[in-house]
């Protein structure tokens, strides 16, 4: 879905630039200056603050970001009866599911997809595709927006913004230990920061970034499982395995285009860009639910 692929990627574009910064500024010297960069302890403080910030500001951005990125039409004042549907049955789910009445919107894409994201359960969006709306019978579709109630239930969001932010925290502080090991102890420079540490930094945080991404997918596919069980529990069962399998035949090989290729509700990808994916496959996500004890 848009929610995973737009966070990370605000929240790459939040680290990025604080780190230009942060050497634009001089901050990495005036740290070497006064010895911070070999008081460990105080640096993992110092890559905290700045990795947490990353990750809660994305959080605190997503509903916004979101809405302009996918081209989310909220409904403020429902004007066809399919509108007048889609408000009632979110407001359904989200009373039973006893959280705050959502956003709830419509994106122009032909792609059956949804979305929910908001940094905290009682202020969050929904959102369906032009397309799944066309495509998904009533109880389908009242089962994918069970599936994203779940996921705004269970905080999901917020769970990911903690995550990243202990990532985010360990990828400054590792690329910047790494830059000090090449500079000091490879290159002997014993005078403030070479270029030896800048481009070791930069390489290692890239590389860091990459591995926290493969880690915050895996943890997005679990989540993706619970919240598949989430509405279960609010659409029925059977609607909801019917709303997956629905999905698995009319999902396009690639059902979002660039960089959300990997985020869309149904991926396909094998081999080593399945770690990128944030979601299961259908099929797992099917048996899965099969397996479990769910009126």
């Amino acid at each position: 879905m848009y929610r995973i692929g737009l966070f990370l990627l605000t929240n790459l574009a939040i680290i990025v630039v604080a780190s230009i910064s942060l050497r634009l500024l001089g901050v990495d010297n005036i740290l070497a200056n006064n010895g911070m960069d070999l008081d460990l302890r105080a640096l993992l403080i110092f890559c905290a603050v700045f990795g947490f910030i990353g990750s809660f500001v994305s959080l605190l951005l997503s509903k916004f970001i979101a809405k302009r990125t996918s081209g989310t039409q909220i409904i403020q004042q429902p004007q066809t009866e399919q509108e007048r549907w889609l408000m009632q049955t979110v407001a359904d789910l989200a009373k039973k599911a006893d959280i705050g009445m959502p956003d709830v919107g419509i994106f122009p894409a032909q792609q059956s997809n949804a979305f929910a994201t908001g940094w905290n359960r009682n202020n969050a969006l929904v959102a369906v595709s032009a397309g799944l709306l066309q495509r998904f019978s009533r109880d389908e579709a009242r089962a994918v927006l069970a599936h994203e109630i779940g996921h705004v239930a269970n905080g999901d969001m917020i769970t990911m913004g903690l995550l990243q932010g202990v990532l985010n925290t360990f990828v400054i502080f590792l690329s910047r230990l790494g830059g000090f090991i090449v500079d000091r102890v490879i290159l002997k420079n014993q005078r403030g920061h070479g270029v030896g540490y800048f481009i070791t930094t930069i390489v290692f945080q890239i590389l860091l970034s990459i591995l926290a991404s493969i880690i915050t997918m895996w943890f997005s596919r679990r989540r993706e499982f619970r919240a598949d069980e989430g509405g279960a529990q609010l659409a029925g069962k059977s609607k909801m395995i019917r709303a997956l399998k629905r999905l698995s035949q009319v999902s396009e090989p690639q059902d979002l285009e660039g960089e959300f290729a990997a985020f869309g509700i149904s991926g396909r990808q094998t081999g080593l860009s399945a770690l990128f994916l944030s979601h299961p496959p259908l099929e797992q996500r099917i048996r899965h639910l099969e397996s479990q004890q769910i009126l």
